[in-house]
């Protein structure tokens, strides 16, 4: 599990989550708050030098990959 230190001002839990998880981020709140006992009585932004446990990742946003593609064809 990675621990995050809020380094920036007004920064609320959905945010942190989506800036590292992207879209599968939103799934993860609930997973956050229990990580993080006391999180939610901190208020719906979360003060400079809190410290937050993320959880895994899920598996589909770890393991997700891109199609490239080329606008000069194959190469």
């Amino acid at each position: 599990m990675e621990t995050v230190t809020i380094t920036r001002e007004r920064m609320a839990l959905d945010l942190l989550l989506w800036r590292r998880f992207g879209g599968a981020g939103r799934a993860l709140i609930a997973s956050t708050l229990t990580l993080n006992p006391g999180l939610a009585a901190l208020g719906p932004v979360l003060p400079l030098g809190a410290v937050v446990t993320l959880p895994e990742p899920p598996i589909e946003a770890s393991q997700r990959s891109r199609k490239v593609l080329s606008l000069f064809g194959d190469a």
